[in-house]
């Protein structure tokens, strides 16, 4: 390859990685966490501790009050049926108001039979989940923001890919340790971006597919399929088919026999939860989701019935996938990682720390080339990429710290835990940011790691002050996400503090001629 052509190469993928960089090590830090996001709703309740599951035959009755108590309910809301990480059965429904605002409820039924509206303790999950797909900005805006991202790590992953393929067998685990910290950033860099490298190539694809689809889709709806395109692929993308109601009353068939129906189409499906659409109409439908123990990519499945006659109107199962619906689903469960267990979610929590660490090191690679060997007062866009990669990387890291720390320090119940939650991450996140750019770069990464640190380390102890139990009690009885959320805490607050370590030392004892440095200058 020419050396000009060779260099175009490096400057689309040192730029597209820069530009792209910051909302990716958001997205990845925040989704490696996601990944465990069932097991989180579980620890992020205050006590943390396990319920009974409730029986499915409280669904029918917890209906009938709903509709009893909110008739316009009718039109659309959902069951939760009881699983292992959420015990309680819960329906769903958006109130919509005459100004266009939505009001969430989610009802119960109390032991005595009243209708309950459950606040949430804590939107600790969700949070992570929109961070994860938005990076913090309104949720519209950074869908589609995070999208256009994703086509850029795309195009970044081919540049890197084209750089470093000559030399990918002699490099690939090569790990030049040293003086020279460039090189060793770099080897790691490479390393960890060639390993991952299929990884990368899915969640780029998929995150694009996921968030652009309908746009991506725009010019063949118009341009090629006359405005038809959209209609050919709805049964790949919807379960039912949207229905207006007929105006006719209809008896609902009880919950428990619409969940038999379902199982005789699909034998084995674990149910989850329904969706009902025009409840007591002649023309209402009911969705049922569930899940299917078998050996493919997608195990979700889905049967449409009416909710009057249990008349079954679509069978979505994964032995019967259309090759729309098989990619669509295939391609979502590769996303998320949900087509496993343990050993998968391990893996992609693995997987995604280790791309945060990739988008961090491509920027201070960026530093440590454009370093001045002969000044000690580097050039300022230099500082400025400094303080801008601490600033959003480290706030994004303490913030999260710092979520799931206040998760159980500030005080239960709506009026409060879900009150902090988020303005917690926003508040740590912007400070950290400030606090970058008011002091030297060197200062600020050892001071932000060391928070970082501080937070993780407490985050054990919260837990025990919240819910009363030490962790070693809590390794006794087996509650094992709350030892697991415990024992990853302390191991990021070493890594932290070992960073933290390692930037001080360089800062006093390193190269002076670098925006890490420490040393003062003569004179």
């Amino acid at each position: 390859m020419k050396s000009s052509t060779l260099r175009s190469f490096v400057a689309v993928h040192t730029w597209v990685g820069l530009i792209a960089g910051f909302a990716l090590f958001i997205a990845f830090y925040a989704g490696a966490i996601t990944v465990f996001n069932k097991q989180l709703h579980v620890w992020e309740s205050h006590s943390a501790k396990k319920e009974t599951p409730q029986s499915l035959a409280q669904a029918q009755p917890l209906i009938d009050a709903v509709l009893a108590a909110h008739p316009q309910a009718r039109d659309g809301f959902s069951v939760k049926l009881p699983s292992e990480y959420e015990p309680r059965l819960l329906l769903d429904w958006d109130e919509r108001k005459p100004d266009g605002s939505v009001i969430e409820h989610n009802f119960k039924l109390a032991p005595d039979g009243r209708l309950i509206d459950v606040k949430p303790e804590s939107e600790l999950s969700h949070f992570l989940v929109r961070l994860h797909y938005t990076a913090g900005l309104p949720t519209q805006l950074g869908t589609y923001l995070l999208g256009l991202v994703c086509v850029l790590y795309g195009l970044a992953l081919v540049s890197g890919v084209v750089i470093y393929a000559p030399s990918f067998f002699k490099d690939l685990f090569a790990l030049r340790i040293g003086k020279n910290l460039k090189r060793l950033w770099q080897d790691a860099h490479n390393a960890v971006g060639i390993l991952s490298l299929p990884f990368h190539i899915m969640f780029a694809w998929s995150s694009a597919i996921l968030t652009l689809g309908l746009l991506l889709m725009a010019p063949f709806q118009f341009l090629v399929f006359d405005g038809k395109l959209l209609k050919l692929v709805q049964p790949d993308i919807f379960i039912s088919k949207p229905v207006a109601a007929a105006g006719v009353q209809a008896p609902l068939l009880p919950v428990q026999d619409l969940l038999d129906v379902a199982v005789r189409q699909v034998p084995g499906m674990q149910m989850t939860y329904l969706r009902y659409k025009h409840a007591g109409d002649a023309h209402g439908v009911v969705e049922v989701y569930g899940d299917v123990a078998q050996r493919t990519l997608t195990g979700n499945a889905a049967v449409v019935l009416g909710t009057s006659d249990g008349k079954v109107e679509r069978v979505l199962a994964p032995s019967g996938f259309s090759p729309g619906t098989m990619f669509l689903r295939g391609l979502t469960s590769l996303h998320y990682g949900d087509f496993g267990h343990a050993a998968v979610l391990w893996m992609y929590f693995v997987l995604g720390m280790a791309g945060a660490f990739l988008f961090y090191s491509g920027n201070l690679l960026w530093i440590e080339s454009r370093r001045k060997h002969r000044l000690r007062e580097q050039p300022r866009n230099t500082r400025w990429m400094a303080q801008g990669t601490l600033g959003i990387c480290l706030g994004c890291v303490a913030g999260i710290a710092a979520l799931f720390l206040v998760n159980k320090l500030a005080p239960a119940g709506p009026d409060g835990l879900v009150a902090w939650e988020e303005r917690t991450y926003y508040a740590v996140f912007f400070a950290a940011v400030i606090w970058a750019f008011i002091r030297p770069p060197a200062r600020a990464a050892h001071e932000l790691l060391m928070l970082c640190a501080v937070l993780s380390l407490l985050l054990p102890f919260a837990q025990w002050y919240a819910g009363g139990v030490n962790p070693l009690l809590s390794a006794w009885r087996g509650e094992t996400v709350i030892v697991v959320v415990d024992l990853m805490a302390l191991l990021f607050a070493w890594i932290y503090w070992s960073m933290a370590r390692a930037v001080l030392r360089r800062g006093l004892h390193g190269d002076p001629h670098s925006v890490w440095t420490l040393q003062a200058l003569p004179g």
